[in-house]
């Protein structure tokens, strides 16, 4: 099952790679899919949505 979650601070194509590399640098095999304009990155993988989260907030960025 897909996580999907809004990241409204996500604003640059640099951003978006910030965070993908971040969280396949936790979770090797996620599928991360990032779309700056939605605001929205789509995660498959086994870890927790807590974990992805986490994450996520490590690199600087709120979530709505």
């Amino acid at each position: 099952m897909a996580l999907k979650l809004n990241v409204p601070t996500l604003t640059s194509p640099e951003a978006a790679k910030e965070i993908e590399e971040t969280i396949l640098t936790s979770e090797p095999d996620a599928r991360v899919e990032i779309d700056v304009e939605s605001k929205t990155v789509t995660i498959e993988a086994k870890a927790s949505e807590e974990t992805f989260k986490q994450l996520i907030v490590a690199t600087g960025h709120k979530l709505a």
